[in-house]
């Protein structure tokens, strides 16, 4: 399982595929630990992570120390209106994260669409400028945010000024 990351503010976000999703769930979960996140978003739906033998994937990463929230998005879809009530804080969260220099893992099925979307969201919100946080993520990841619908969720984002603010001090 590959992690792709890029720094963000002044911690590291990364996307990776689910771990399990190749058939090695302990091998990806020893992975994902060795990386020590902060935060882990889970975007996958319960069906998708019982299909790839992940259904105790939250306790697991709860158990190495991180901070495990399950926002799940049916493949090649967009935030739910559930999802989309809990984003603010969820993203709050892993914003406070990057910004005392912790890591945040955002992971779909495969690691591109859903997580390329959320992580080019929070990018985004942390200050950053839309076109530049997007191509700097598919530097990174290239087929991150696979259709329409999910770039204009992630572009729709407010952008913060805090990390601008940072610099004048």
């Amino acid at each position: 399982m590959m992690i792709h990351a890029l720094s963000v503010l002044d911690g590291i976000l990364a996307i990776s595929p689910l771990p399990g999703a190749g058939g090695d769930l302990a091998g990806d979960m020893a992975h994902v630990t060795e990386w020590r996140p902060a935060m882990v978003i889970t975007l996958v739906t319960r069906a998708e992570m019982d299909a790839a033998g992940a259904g105790r994937l939250g306790a697991q990463v709860q158990d190495h120390g991180s901070r495990w929230v399950h926002l799940p998005i049916p493949d090649f879809g967009t935030p739910p209106e559930e999802m989309r009530r809990h984003w603010p804080e969820v993203s709050a969260q892993a914003r406070q994260a990057l910004m005392g220099g912790g890591r945040v893992l955002v992971h779909c099925r495969g690691g591109c669409g859903r997580s390329g979307m959320v992580a080019l969201r929070l990018m985004i919100e942390a200050g950053e400028a839309p076109d530049e946080a997007l191509a700097r993520l598919r530097h990174v990841r290239p087929c991150a945010v696979e259709t329409e619908a999910q770039m204009i969720w992630a572009m729709q984002a407010p952008r913060s000024a805090a990390r601008f603010l940072r610099h004048l001090d």
